[in-house]
């Protein structure tokens, strides 16, 4: 889409929605404003791919009055990685990305995974903002809703320290007293720090659940395919992940498993279900994207 001030607007009016990246975003955008009046602006969403997704996985189970009022839907993000990673996937296996089924897992310090079936998305596991999902570095991922109204209404915990904590305190980073970062995590649970490896347990029991959930939303898998930073660097957690969801067909050869962190099939063998690596590139998903709007434009 190209960015016109009507768009800039709009975009400031969705900062409350993501207010870890919406600043830094909006602020890019009047830096090459600024500096190159003349070039054409895209913006490149990153809910964009998310938007296939059926009525069934993207409402909230909340009053149609308060839907239609507020615009309640679940987003999801993380859409130029899963893009990416599906049509990648569907390379390194030798196929096309309209014939396969495939769980893409972008894990990184934000994590969310993707149900992408015939090249789109038909289910995400973040939702109206990025704190929906799996565990993350600093976000908690999904709480009963009922736990966070009893520390408000309960406990006496703010809305701005709910908030805060949520975004910021949570996650991996919360459960050990860390940064977060998944290497300092579990350099901690090497070392027998019994909070480092309780978190890790909680982590790889969220991932193997949410990539379960994926597959039943397309009623099957055919790929599995891990991105971002802990996906394409943490072998072990790739293993770990595996190891629990043999009942889907899956399982990792672990001496590829082991010696991969670029685009690569790690297959085990007998596995039905193909398991691969794949280098994240989103900054090839919004150059494609931009050459489909300019070319799309000049071509009219």
């Amino acid at each position: 889409m190209r960015l016109t001030p009507a768009v800039h607007t709009a975009l400031e009016a969705l900062t409350d929605l993501a207010p870890l990246h919406q600043p830094r975003a909006l602020a890019g955008i009047e830096a090459v404003g600024s500096a190159l009046p003349g070039v054409p602006m895209v913006g490149c969403f990153d809910t964009a791919f998310h938007r296939s997704m059926p009525a069934a996985a993207a409402t909230y189970a909340l009053p149609s009055s308060w839907q239609e009022r507020f615009g309640l839907r679940r987003f999801g993000f993380h859409g130029l990685s899963h893009a990416y990673a599906a049509r990648r996937t569907a390379q390194l296996v030798r196929s096309e990305v309209r014939d396969l089924r495939i769980v893409t897992c972008h894990l990184g310090a934000g994590a969310s995974l993707c149900a992408v079936s015939g090249g789109v998305s038909v289910d995400t596991t973040m939702g109206f903002t990025p704190l929906e999902g799996v565990v993350m570095a600093t976000r908690s991922g999904s709480v009963d809703p009922g736990l966070l109204l009893w520390l408000l209404q309960a406990r006496g915990i703010g809305v701005d320290e709910l908030a805060q904590t949520l975004e910021h305190s949570s996650g991996l980073a919360g459960m050990t007293s860390t940064s977060g970062d998944m290497r300092e995590v579990q350099a901690a649970a090497d070392a027998g720090q019994p909070a480092a490896l309780l978190a890790i347990e909680v982590y790889v029991h969220r991932l193997r659940g949410a990539i379960a959930a994926m597959a039943a939303a397309m009623s099957g898998i055919d790929v599995l395919a891990f991105t971002g930073g802990v996906g394409e660097h943490h072998p072990r957690l790739r293993d770990a992940a595996a190891a629990g969801l043999g009942f889907l067909g899956v399982g990792v050869d672990p001496q590829a498993n082991a010696e991969t962190t670029a685009d690569a099939d790690i297959t085990g063998p007998g596995s039905s279900t193909r398991t691969v690596v794949v280098t994240s590139r989103e900054d090839l998903e919004i150059a494609r994207q931009v050459r489909q709007v300019v070319i799309g434009e000049e071509r009219r």
